[in-house]
């Protein structure tokens, strides 16, 4: 009696864990859904033909991975990294690239974000968008048109792997 009873057993709860794995995946995708549709509607993805935004004025150039437009008719740029969430939070790099796409959101549409996503693999954060991070976004574009002065210290090693060998005017290496 004890074998025969035991399959149904078995059954019942193979078919238990099959339905609790098809309801926890229903529900991460309706919660994906909801997240999804808190940040607006889908306007523009970074797939086959992607909304490049320009600012002649700042002089930058840029295609966010997704553009969300908001009930109010505004735009929230979405940069989209494959790797998990640094457990400091953003990197300084990630978030200054989402100022980036704000700022050419704003340049674009006359009509400034309230805030931009970065999600990582694990993890999404609204990166805040006002007068404090495009300020610091402006210095940060302020440095970058300062000509070079002189602080790298090229040696063949360095310059051999440098992505940037070619357009450098501090290279070891000859052309």
């Amino acid at each position: 009696m004890g074998a025969p009873a035991v399959v149904p057993l078995v059954a019942a709860l193979a078919l238990l864990a099959v339905g609790a794995a098809i309801a926890a995946a229903s529900l991460r995708a309706l919660s994906l859904r909801r997240r999804e549709a808190s940040l607006g509607s889908l306007v523009a993805i970074d797939a086959g033909r992607p909304a490049v935004l320009v600012s002649v004025r700042h002089r930058l150039e840029g295609r966010p991975d997704a553009l969300r437009g908001t009930p109010d008719g505004g735009l929230v740029p979405v940069e989209v990294k494959s790797r998990a969430a640094p457990r400091g939070g953003p990197a300084r790099s990630h978030r200054v690239q989402v100022w980036a796409y704000c700022l050419l959101v704003e340049a674009t549409t006359g009509r400034s974000p309230p805030f931009g996503v970065l999600r990582y693999a694990d993890r999404e954060y609204r990166v805040r968008w006002d007068a404090a991070a495009r300020d610091e976004l402006l210095a940060i574009r302020a440095e970058v048109d300062r000509p070079y002065d002189g602080r790298a210290t090229p040696s063949p090693g360095r310059c051999a792997r440098c992505a940037w060998v070619d357009a450098c005017d501090a290279r070891v290496l000859a052309r």
